[in-house]
């Protein structure tokens, strides 16, 4: 068996947790679980594949392992008292009675009112539409960049996806990102706006992506990847 303490360390292969890679003579496919307990991703391959192989098909599949991460850390749910990151900003979460029901972002707090029972949907809610307006503006600025145009953008809350662009030209992306900051943030929005441009990752769609974005790219990808488990377990319990 091969593990991550016997070669370079496990930084460079960009993994946010150890990984134990085993060989397998009966197997006929790669495959990855979170191991919860052990805090360690197990991965059984084929025989006679390599470690690098192996590493690179792991590395494929991290917005499956952010996914097991943030289900397996505690949530932070929507709670009066409670702090968010709102656009890499650590926020305070008010309810008053007397506040207005549709929050409001003042003076670096979130503040809502009506019943506190719905509290949580109202933040939610504000998020959500604060997400949208300022993703479509960027992915408009982005697209406009490439010479190409969005047909549609809309938000949602994929469980392992950050975003999607389809073949029609319409953008997904995740709310979420409302949350991280603005430079995180955009490296998503670029990267969906190129994939208007090229639906795959190969050197025509990187060398767009890298020209939309600008400098810092992979110092966003590494945030991106380093945040990402906290911002899927944001307002996610009670």
């Amino acid at each position: 068996m091969w593990s991550s303490a016997r070669s370079k360390p496990l930084s460079e292969a960009d993994l946010p947790l150890p990984i134990e890679i085993r060989p397998i003579r009966t197997a006929r496919r790669l495959r990855l679980r979170f191991d919860e307990a052990a805090g360690v991703l197990k991965l059984t391959c084929p025989w006679r594949t390599s470690r690098r192989a192996a590493l690179s098909w792991a590395l494929g599949q991290r917005e499956w392992i952010e996914a097991q991460l943030a289900r397996a850390l505690p949530s932070e749910p929507f709670a009066p008292g409670a702090t968010i990151p709102l656009e890499g900003a650590e926020v305070r979460l008010v309810w008053s009675a007397s506040a207005p029901r549709i929050a409001e972002l003042v003076e670096g707090e979130l503040r809502c009112g009506g019943p506190e029972t719905a509290f949580p949907r109202r933040v939610e809610t504000f998020l959500k539409c604060r997400a949208l307006d300022v993703m479509s503006r960027e992915v408009a600025e982005y697209a406009a960049a490439a010479g190409v145009t969005a047909r549609a953008v809309s938000v949602g809350d994929a469980g392992s996806r950050w975003g999607s662009c389809s073949a029609q030209g319409k953008i997904r992306l995740s709310w979420r990102l409302i949350l991280a900051p603005p430079n995180v943030r955009r490296f998503v929005v670029a990267h969906e706006a190129a994939h208007l441009v090229h639906l795959h990752h190969g050197p025509e769609f990187k060398a767009i992506e890298a020209e939309l974005f600008g400098p810092g790219l992979s110092r966003a990808k590494a945030a991106l990847r380093r945040i990402g488990p906290r911002l899927r377990r944001v307002g996610r319990g009670r």
